[in-house]
């Protein structure tokens, strides 16, 4: 049996069962909620692992759960809805969710957000990322302590911006940040230059970490929301 015990929160019948049933076919462990109230009290008392969220929820939205999680704790919170417009799941990243998935959604991606959730949480639980003052994915390495970046042993130079971008996308590794976060992490505010200016600095970032048109690629964007540092398999 899988150790990551994961609560589902969804009002939809069919959709929970749907979700019940592949995580029980994958023998991850599993808890059950079918509105905000009772999300909150199964995710207090019980600590998941991993919040399976719908957003539509009957007696609360969970934007709103996801909020009074985490007021108390940073567990991953996978969002599944079928709001799909760039405000909503903007809105749902801002308050703290890792992940956003649109319905309908196949099994097969469900199982993979959640696998690269668990790797996440590896490495939170071990304290690599803590401990380590040098991160690697791929041909990537951050020196954190010198301040330094290799891609496949040799060094890259990046300006103060784009090395505090990826520092910061490192240091997330599989988590999707919007451009609000990265805003306000980087610069401390938040406006359409901002977002503007952080677009130029993330092209320029991708053309050094990326530079064959066809080769490994370490940063996603996610169009109208932000970017995600994939993780590379080595």
């Amino acid at each position: 049996m899988n150790k990551t015990l994961i609560l589902v929160v969804e009002d939809d019948r069919p959709i929970r069962n749907l979700i019940i049933t592949t995580l029980k076919t994958h023998d991850y462990k599993y808890l059950a909620a079918e509105n905000g109230s009772s999300a909150i009290l199964e995710a207090s008392s019980h600590n998941p692992d991993i919040v399976l969220l719908d957003l539509g929820l009957p007696d609360m939205e969970g934007v709103e759960v996801i909020k009074k999680i985490r007021t108390w704790s940073n567990m991953p919170i996978i969002v599944i809805s079928a709001r799909s417009e760039d405000i909503d799941k903007i809105e749902a990243l801002d308050a703290g969710a890792d992940d956003y998935i649109t319905k309908p959604f196949s099994v097969e991606e469900l199982l993979a957000r959640i696998r690269v959730t668990q790797r996440r949480l590896a490495v939170m639980q071990t304290g690599e990322q803590i401990e380590s003052s040098v991160f690697e994915n791929g041909g990537l390495k951050i020196d954190y302590t010198a301040g330094c970046t290799y891609l496949k042993g040799e060094e890259l130079h990046l300006t103060p911006i784009e090395y505090k971008l990826l520092c910061l996308l490192s240091r997330n590794v599989g988590k999707v940040l919007t451009h609000t976060y990265i805003t306000q992490q980087i610069w401390g505010r938040c406006s359409d230059n901002d977002v503007a200016s952080l677009r130029v600095f993330m092209a320029t970032l991708r053309k050094k970490l990326e530079p064959e048109k066809n080769g490994v690629q370490y940063i996603q964007t996610h169009i109208g929301i932000g970017y995600r540092m994939l993780r590379i398999e080595k």
